[in-house]
């Protein structure tokens, strides 16, 4: 049995990346890879193209999501599909952080590409 896994988000190291904000990689398998973002005001993601599906879900905070020719703002508890191969990303505008889990799936096979 191989158990349950536990993890503290604070403990994992940022990973390096081009937009140089708070990236985390929770989990990363064949089917799916979670990442959680944080943006601190002022902070914005540049505009890119994921070649996989993903669900964003903003865990704390109000931030600015663009996914094709679509902006919105969101707050705290929004869940947002973002389709493969759109060109998406986020602002924060706010005073605030802002805090969101993403969920990628399948596992990318191909790279981001930045617009």
């Amino acid at each position: 049995m191989s158990g349950i896994k536990t993890f503290k988000v604070n403990e994992i190291v940022p990973g390096e990346n081009p937009h140089k904000v708070d990236i985390r990689k929770l989990t990363d398998s064949e089917h799916v890879v979670t990442v959680h973002i944080t943006l601190q005001p002022g902070e914005k993601l540049r505009r890119h193209i994921t070649p996989v599906d993903a669900v964003f879900y903003v865990l704390e905070g109000t931030g600015i999501v663009e996914v094709g020719d679509e902006k919105l703002k969101v707050t705290k508890d929004t869940a947002i599909e973002s389709p493969a191969k759109i060109p998406h990303c986020w602002y924060n505008e706010s005073d605030s952080v802002l805090r969101v889990l993403v969920i990628k799936t399948p596992r990318p096979t191909t790279q981001t590409t930045l617009l």
